[in-house]
C-alpha cells in the first residue's frame, strides 16, 4: 500500500497554493499540476484521438473561427491570447483524459482477473546507441592501433580490420542504430558469421581444431567490445535488466504507465489510495459493478437498436449476444478468482449466470439460496497471558498457574511461577469456528494439602473477542470466589482474533427485517462472502459456529437513511432495499455506520454509490466548514482527492467512456515508451506492458480487431518513419485482422463493423507499400542480414497481404511479379548509392565534356575498378546475408544481380571507350570481374559475364598477337647479339623467351577465360605460339654451335669453351619448357609437344655428333705425329739413332710422353667441363659414350693400317699410355662396362699386349715400366 508521505502533503499544500491564486476559468484553474513537458502537439493528437473530448472542442474552434472575420482589424495581441487560451484548453483536456485513463490502468493493475504476465516472450537484447556505437568503434580501433594488452594473431587482426572496416564503419549500421534496431548480440553475430569463412580456411594444425579457434577468437571479440569494462559489473547489470524485462511488480508498473501517461508522484497517491487500490475487497466490487454496467448498456443498445455500422444486418443481434458472452466469461474468470488475495480454505459457491439479465438471475430461489451450512468461517485466535496483580494472601513462594481455554476447544496452561512475581508472557494459539467465542482464563495455585486432589482455583475472567477487538494487551478484573481472600484480583490478557478472508466486516448492530431479524434488536452480524459474486448478511449468537439468521445480498441495494421513528437503539442508520422487502440497521456511531456500508455496497454490487449525509452536507455548504463525524481513513483520501479535482476521475462510470478511443491513446503512447527505452525491442511491447493492455482490453470490453488495427497503424507510422519494426510482429497482428473481418472469429468475435473492414483495407495498403519499399531497399532495412529472420518474415508478410482472402494462397506468379519489380528498383536504389558511396558518380563518372577533359582516362579506369571492388563486395553481402531469405524467389536474386551489374555495366563501357588503343590495363578489371562471376554458379556465364567476355575478347586476340610479334623480334635480336654466358639454365636470350612465353601463357590462364571454346582456342594458340619459338630457338642454338666448334683449335690445347655448354643448358631448358609451354590436355593436341621434342632430341644428337667428331679429330691429330715413327720410314731411323745416341751421356725424356700427356690432359680437361657445365646428365652419358667409342674406332683403325709392321717401341708406349687412361677415365666418368670392353677395345688391346712382349724381348726393358697389364703405380706416378 502506498501510504501519503511529507513530500505529497507539501506537493498537495503547493497545488492548493496555486490554485488559489488562479483567477481564470475552471478549465484553466487547474492547469498548474499538468505536465511542463505537454505540448500543442500531444494534446492535439489526444483530443483528436477521443471520442468525448473532441467533441467538447468542435463547438469552440468552430465558434472562434466564425468569430474572427466579424472584427474589422483584430488585433495581434488577441489573436494570440486566443490561441494560447486554446492551447491551454487543449492541454487542460488531454491531462485530464490521461488522468481518467490512468484511473482505469491503476485498476487493471490493482486487481487482475483475466490475464498475467506472459513468461515465454523472447527476451529483447539491450540496443546500441549512438554514442555505444562510437565507443565500440574507438575501441577496436585502439586495438588495431596496438593501444590494448590483448594478443592477437595476424589472422585474427585481418578479421577485425575487415569487420571495423565492412560492419562498423557501415553507413547502413549507422542507420540501424538510428532506427533502435542494433543490439550488441547482432554485431557480435555478424563477426561470428564473419569470421566462420576465415577460421575454416585456415590450415589445419595438430592439436587444434577449428572450433577452438573459433571460440578463442569469439572470447577476444567480447574483451575488445568490452573494453575496460569490469565484467562482472556487466553481467550484474544485465541480469538486472532480464529481471525487469520478465516479470514486474504492481510498484513497477504503476510507475511505468506513471511515465507513459505523464502523471507526477503525488497525483499517484491521491488516486491509489482514493481508488482503494490496495483493498482487493473494494477492486473485486468496482469490476462487479463495471460488469453490470456493461450488461445494462447492452440491453439498452438493443432497446434502443443503437447499433455500430456491420457489414451485414443480421450481425446486430449477433452483437448483443457477443457483447452479454464477454461479461459471462469475465463474471466466470472474476468467481474463479479466490476471494481475497492469498486464497482461502473454504470452498467457493458455483452460482448460475444468465444470458439475457443484466443481474444474477435469482429466479429460482431454491437453486441459489444459501444455506447455515454453506457459510463457514473460521477464525484464529492468540492468548498471550502476562501477569497477575492482587495476590496478597499467598505466601510468596507459593506456585500460580493460568489455564487457558476457547468454549468448545483445548486447554492450555502457562508455565509455574512463584505468588511473588506471577508474570508469565505465554500465547496460547487457538482456532474456532465460533464468530463470538468465549475465552476462558483461570488462575490457579497448587494445593499443599496431601490429600487435595486438584489445585485451587483463586479466579477466572471469561471474554468475548471479535475481529474488532483491542489487539492490545488490557488489565481485567477477575471473578473469584466468595471465600477468596483475595478478592481484586487483575490480569493483564492480550486476545488477537483475526478475521478470516471471506469475512469483511463485523461488529454489533441494531437490525429489523420483513423476512428476517423480524425484531429490532441488537445483534452480532458479519458480513461474509461466499463467492465473487454471492455475499450474505449473518447475525451469530455466542459460542454458535452457524449463523442464527443471513441474509443473502443478491439483489440488494444498500445506502444512508434517516433514524426511523419508534426505534429505539442505534444512532446512525442505514438500510438494504429490494422489490418487497426492506431491511433497516443501525450502528452506534457514523464511522461504524460508513464502514458497514461501504463493504455492503461492494458486496451488492449496485450502481449507486452511497454518498454520507455528511458529506453531502458539506457538498451543500458549497465549502463550508460543517463539522463532521468521525470519518473512516477511505473517507479522508476520497475527501483529499475531491479538494484535488480527482474526484470525477474516481467516480466516473468506465461504461460511459469511449474505451475504443482511450485504448487506441494508452496503447500509442505505450509503444512510444517502450520504443524510446534501452532494448532493442522492434515493436514488441514488454511482458509487463501485453499485461496491462490485455487485462485493460478484457476488463473494458475492445474489440481485439480495433486493438490489432491501431496497432499495426502505430506500427506503420513508426516504420514509415525509420523505426525498425519486427514483420512477425506485423505479421501476428495482420493474420488477426484479416482472419476478423473475413469472418473466422479468431476471439470469438464475429460481428464486423464496416469502420473495422475500411481501416483493415486502408492498412492493408499500407502496409503492401511499406513491405515492397523494405524489400526495394533490403540492403539498408534489413543491414547484414539483420535482425535475424526479418527479411524472411517481411516476405512471408508480404505473401500474405497480397492474399484476397484467408483461405486461398495468392498465385505464385503474383508474388513473384511483386518481388521483382521491388528487386529491380533495388538494384538502381543499390547501384545509385554505391556509385554515391564511390565518389564516381557526378565526379569522376561525368562524361561531359567540360568534366571529362579534367579526368584522364587512367583515373577513370582506377575509379571503375574500384567501383567494380564494392560491386562485388555487394553481390557478396546479398549472397552471405539475404540469399537464405530469398530462397524461395532465388531466380529473381539472379535477376536482381543482373540488372545490378547491367547498371554498373554502362560505366564501365564508358571507362574502357576513353582508354586509349593497345594498352592493357584494364585486364585486372576484367580479372577482378571474372574471378568473382565464375565462382557463382547463377551469374556465371550470364548476361553481364557474356558482355565481359565480348568486350575483352578483342582484346586479349590483340594482346596476344602483339605479344607473338614482340617475341618473335625479340628472339631474332636477341640470338644476333647473344655472347652464350651462362644465365640460369640457359642464355640471355633463351631465359628470356621462356619467361615471355610462360608470363604470357600464365597471364591468359589467369584471366580464366568462362567460355569453353575461346578458351580452347587461346590456349592452342598459345601452345602453337611457345611450340614455334622454342623451334626457331633450337635452330639458332644449332647453327650457333656449329659455327662456334669451327672456330677451336684442332690440337690437344683445345679446351671445351663455356659457351658450348650453355648452348647444350639452352636444348636442356628448351626440353623441360616445351613440356610445360607446348603441351596440350586433349589427346589429339599433344603433336605440338611431340614435333618439338623430337626436333631437341634430333638437335642434341647432332650437336653430340659433332662435338665428338671435334675430339676425335683431336685424336686423330695425336697418331698422326705417332705415325712418324713407322716402321721402315726415313724420320724413325734417324729419330731412334738420335735418342741411344743422346742416352749415353745425358738423361734423356721418356720419347712421345708428351704426347700422350697432353692428350690424356685434354680428355680429363674436357669430361670435367662438360659434367659440371651440363646441366643433363643423360646428354653427358650420350656424348661420354659416343666419345670414347668413337676413340677406340680411331685408334682400332690406325693398328689395322699398321697389322704388318711391328710398332715403334715410342709409339707402343704413347698408345699403351692413351689408351689405357681413355679406358680409366671413361670408366670413372660412368660409362658402362659393356661399352668400355667392347670388341674394338679387346683387339686393341690384344695388339698392344704382343707388341708388348715383342718389344719388351727386343729392346730389353725400353718400355721403362709402361704396360697393358693392370696396375696402380703408373697411374699413382701421373698423379
Amino acid at each position: 500500500m502506498l501510504d501519503p508521505s511529507s513530500s505529497e502533503e507539501e506537493s498537495e499544500e503547493l497545488v492548493e497554493e496555486e490554485s488559489g491564486k488562479e483567477p481564470l476559468a475552471p478549465a484553466a484553474a487547474r492547469l498548474s499540476p499538468s505536465r511542463p513537458g505537454e505540448g500543442p502537439g500531444g494534446g492535439g493528437g489526444g483530443a483528436g484521438g477521443g471520442g468525448g473530448s473532441s467533441g467538447g472542442l468542435q463547438p469552440g474552434g468552430r465558434g472562434s473561427g466564425a468569430a474572427r472575420p466579424a472584427s474589422p482589424s483584430p488585433s495581434v495581441a488577441s489573436e494570440k491570447e486566443k490561441d494560447e487560451l486554446e492551447r491551454l484548453q487543449r492541454e487542460e483536456e488531454e491531462r485530464k483524459r490521461k488522468l481518467q485513463l490512468y484511473v482505469f490502468v491503476m485498476r487493471c493493475i490493482a486487481y487482475p482477473f483475466n490475464a498475467k504476465q506472459p513468461t515465454d516472450m523472447a527476451r529483447r537484447q539491450q540496443k546500441i546507441s549512438k554514442q555505444q556505437l562510437q565507443t565500440i568503434k574507438d575501441r577496436f580501433q585502439a586495438f588495431l592501433n596496438g593501444e590494448t594488452q590483448i594478443v592477437a594473431d595476424e589472422a585474427f587482426i585481418n578479421a577485425v580490420q575487415s569487420y571495423y572496416e565492412v560492419f562498423l564503419k557501415s553507413d547502413r549500421v549507422a542507420r540501424m542504430v538510428q532506427s533502435g534496431g542494433c543490439s550488441a548480440n547482432d554485431s557480435r553475430e555478424v563477426f561470428k558469421k564473419h569470421i566462420e569463412k576465415r577460421v575454416r580456411s585456415l590450415p589445419e594444425i595438430d592439436g587444434l581444431s577449428k572450433e577452438t579457434v573459433l571460440s578463442s577468437w569469439m572470447a577476444k571479440f567480447d574483451a575488445i567490445y568490452r573494453g575496460e569494462e569490469d565484467p562482472r559489473k556487466q553481467q550484474a547489470r544485465m541480469t538486472a535488466s532480464a529481471a525487469s524485462e520478465l516479470i514486474l511488480s504492481k510498484e513497477q508498473l504503476y510507475e511505468m504507465f506513471q511515465n507513459i501517461l505523464g502523471i507526477k508522484k503525488f497525483e499517484h497517491q491521491l488516486l491509489y489510495n482514493a481508488c482503494q487500490l490496495d483493498n482487493p475487497d473494494e477492486q473485486a466490487a468496482q469490476i462487479r459493478r463495471e460488469l453490470d454496467g456493461r450488461l445494462q448498456m447492452a440491453e439498452q443498445i438493443a432497446k434502443e437498436r443503437k447499433f455500430p455500422k456491420f457489414v451485414s444486418k443480421e450481425m446486430e443481434n449477433m452483437y448483443i449476444e457477443e457483447l452479454k458472452s464477454s461479461v459471462n466469461l469475465l463474471m466466470a474468470n472474476l468467481e474463479s478468482m479466490p476471494v481475497s488475495k492469498g486464497g482461502s480454505e473454504f470452498k467457493l459457491q458455483k452460482l448460475k449466470r444468465s444470458h439475457n439479465t443484466s443481474i444474477i438471475d435469482m429466479g429460482e430461489e431454491n437453486e441459489n439460496q444459501l444455506s447455515k451450512s454453506d457459510v463457514v468461517l473460521s477464525f484464529s485466535l492468540e492468548v498471550v497471558i502476562m501477569e497477575v496483580q492482587g495476590l496478597k494472601s499467598l505466601a510468596p513462594n507459593r506456585i500460580v498457574y493460568c489455564t487457558m481455554e476457547v468454549e468448545g476447544g483445548e486447554k492450555l496452561q502457562t508455565d509455574q511461577a512463584e505468588a511473588s512475581k506471577p508474570t508469565w508472557g505465554t500465547q496460547g494459539d487457538f482456532t474456532t469456528t465460533h464468530a463470538l467465542p468465549a475465552v476462558k482464563v483461570k488462575l490457579f495455585t497448587e494445593s499443599t494439602g496431601v490429600l487435595a486432589l486438584e489445585d485451587k482455583e483463586l479466579g477466572r475472567v471469561v471474554l468475548h473477542p471479535t475481529p474488532n477487538s483491542p489487539k492490545q494487551s488490557e488489565w481485567h478484573k477477575m471473578t473469584v470466589s466468595k471465600n477468596c481472600p483475595d478478592q481484586d484480583l487483575k490480569i493483564k490478557l492480550a486476545v488477537r482474533m483475526d478475521k478470516p478472508q471471506n469475512m469483511k466486516h463485523s461488529g454489533y448492530l441494531w437490525a429489523i427485517g420483513k423476512n428476517v431479524w423480524k425484531r429490532w434488536k441488537k445483534r452480532f452480524f458479519v458480513l461474509v462472502q461466499v463467492s465473487q459474486y454471492t455475499f450474505a448478511m449473518c447475525s451469530y449468537r455466542e459460542k454458535k459456529a452457524e449463523p442464527q439468521e443471513l441474509l443473502q445480498l443478491d439483489g440488494y441495494t444498500v445506502d444512508y437513511t434517516d433514524p426511523q421513528p419508534g426505534l429505539e437503539g442505534g444512532r446512525a442508520f442505514f438500510n438494504a432495499v429490494k422489490e418487497g422487502d426492506t431491511v433497516i440497521f443501525a450502528s452506534d456511531d457514523e464511522q461504524d455506520r460508513i464502514l458497514w456500508v461501504q463493504a455492503m455496497y461492494r458486496a451488492t454490487g449496485q450502481s449507486h454509490k452511497p454518498v454520507p449525509p455528511t458529506q453531502v452536507q458539506k457538498l451543500n455548504a458549497k465549502g463550508g466548514n460543517v463539522p463532521q463525524l468521525d470519518a473512516p481513513i477511505s473517507q479522508f483520501y476520497a475527501d483529499r482527492a475531491q479538494k484535488h479535482g480527482m474526484d470525477e476521475f474516481i467516480s466516473s462510470n468506465p461504461c460511459n467512456f469511449d474505451h475504443a478511443s482511450l485504448f487506441e491513446m494508452v496503447q500509442r503512447l505505450t509503444l512510444d515508451h517502450r520504443l524510446n527505452d534501452s532494448y532493442s525491442c522492434l515493436g514488441w511491447f514488454s511482458p509487463g506492458q501485453v499485461f496491462v493492455l490485455d487485462e485493460y482490453c478484457a476488463r473494458n470490453g475492445v474489440r481485439g480487431c480495433h486493438r490489432h488495427l491501431c496497432y499495426l497503424r502505430d506500427l506503420l507510422e513508426r516504420a514509415e518513419n525509420g523505426a525498425m519494426i519486427d514483420p512477425t510482429l506485423l505479421h501476428y497482428s495482420f493474420a488477426f485482422c484479416a482472419s476478423h473481418v473475413h469472418g473466422n472469429r479468431p476471439d470469438g468475435i464475429g460481428t464486423v463493423t464496416v469502420d473495422e473492414k475500411e481501416r483493415f483495407e486502408e492498412i492493408k495498403e499500407r502496409l503492401r507499400l511499406l513491405l515492397e519499399n523494405q524489400i526495394t531497399h533490403f540492403r539498408y532495412c534489413f543491414p547484414f542480414g539483420r535482425p535475424e529472420g526479418a527479411l524472411k518474415a517481411t516476405l512471408s508478410l508480404l505473401e500474405r497481404v497480397l492474399m484476397k482472402d484467408i483461405v486461398t494462397p495468392v498465385p505464385q506468379e503474383e508474388v513473384k511479379t511483386v518481388i521483382r519489380k521491388c528487386l529491380e528498383q533495388a538494384a538502381l536504389v543499390n547501384y545509385t548509392r554505391l556509385s554515391e558511396y564511390a565518389k564516381i558518380e557526378g565526379k569522376a563518372f561525368s562524361f561531359t565534356e567540360n568534366v571529362g577533359r579534367l579526368v584522364t582516362p587512367a583515373k577513370k579506369l582506377e575509379d571503375t575498378i574500384r567501383l567494380a571492388e564494392l560491386v562485388i563486395e555487394v553481390l557478396q553481402q546479398n549472397e552471405e546475408h539475404h540469399a537464405e531469405a530469398f530462397a524461395w524467389w532465388s531466380d529473381l536474386m539472379v535477376e536482381h544481380a543482373e540488372t545490378f551489374l547491367s547498371l554498373f555495366a554502362v560505366d564501365m563501357d564508358a571507362a574502357l571507350e576513353v582508354q586509349p588503343p593497345d594498352t592493357w590495363d584494364s585486364f585486372p578489371l576484367f580479372q577482378l570481374l571474372n574471378d568473382s562471376l565464375r565462382s557463382d554458379y547463377n551469374l556465371c556465364n550470364g548476361k553481364f559475364h557474356k558482355h565481359l567476355q565480348d568486350l575483352f575478347a578483342p582484346l586479349v586476340v590483340r594482346y596476344v598477337d602483339l605479344m607473338e610479334s614482340s617475341i618473335a623480334q625479340s628472339i631474332h635480336r636477341g640470338f644476333e647479339r647473344e655472347s652464350w654466358e651462362p644465365v640460369n639454365n640457359g642464355s640471355g636470350t633463351s631465359e628470356d623467351l621462356f619467361w615471355k612465353l610462360d608470363a604470357l601463357q600464365t597471364f591468359i590462364r589467369d584471366l580464366h577465360w568462362p567460355e569453353e571454346e575461346f578458351g580452347k582456342h587461346l590456349e592452342q594458340r598459345l601452345k602453337l605460339m611457345a611450340s614455334d619459338m622454342i623451334e626457331s630457338c633450337v635452330k639458332r642454338t644449332r647453327i650457333a654451335f656449329e659455327v662456334k666448334l669451327q672456330k677451336t683449335s684442332r690440337s690437344t690445347d683445345f679446351r671445351v669453351p663455356q659457351s658450348i655448354c650453355t648452348m647444350f643448358n639452352v636444348m636442356v631448358d628448351a626440353k623441360a619448357q616445351s613440356t610445360k609451354l607446348c603441351s596440350m590436355e586433349m589427346g589429339q593436341e599433344h603433336q605440338y609437344h611431340s614435333k618439338i621434342d623430337e626436333l631437341i632430341e634430333e638437335t642434341v644428337k647432332e650437336m653430340i655428333t659433332l662435338l665428338v667428331a671435334k675430339f676425335v679429330t683431336i685424336l686423330e691429330g695425336v697418331l698422326a705425329k705417332l705415325s712418324r715413327y713407322d716402321e721402315g720410314t726415313l724420320f724413325s731411323s734417324f729419330l731412334s739413332f738420335t735418342v741411344k745416341a743422346a742416352s749415353k751421356y745425358v738423361d734423356v725424356p721418356k720419347p712421345g710422353m708428351d704426347v700422350a700427356d697432353a692428350y690424356v690432359t685434354f680428355v680429363r680437361h674436357s669430361q670435367d667441363v662438360l659434367r659440371d657445365k651440363v646441366n643433363e646428365e643423360m646428354y653427358i652419358e650420350r656424348l661420354f659414350d659416343q666419345w670414347y667409342t668413337s676413340s677406340m674406332n680411331v685408334v682400332c683403325t690406325w693398328l689395322t693400317d699398321r697389322m704388318d709392321l711391328q710398332l715403334h717401341i715410342y709409339q707402343l708406349k704413347t698408345l699403351i699410355r692413351i689408351v689405357k687412361k681413355t679406358y680409366r677415365d671413361f670408366r670413372l666418368q660412368g660409362v658402362l662396362d659393356s661399352t668400355l670392353n667392347s670388341k674394338t677395345y679387346e683387339t686393341i688391346r690384344n695388339r698392344l699386349t704382343v707388341e708388348e712382349a715383342t718389344a719388351s724381348v727386343s729392346e730389353g726393358g725400353g718400355l721403362q715400366g709402361i704396360t697393358m697389364k693392370d696396375s696402380d703405380e703408373e697411374d699413382e706416378e701421373d698423379d
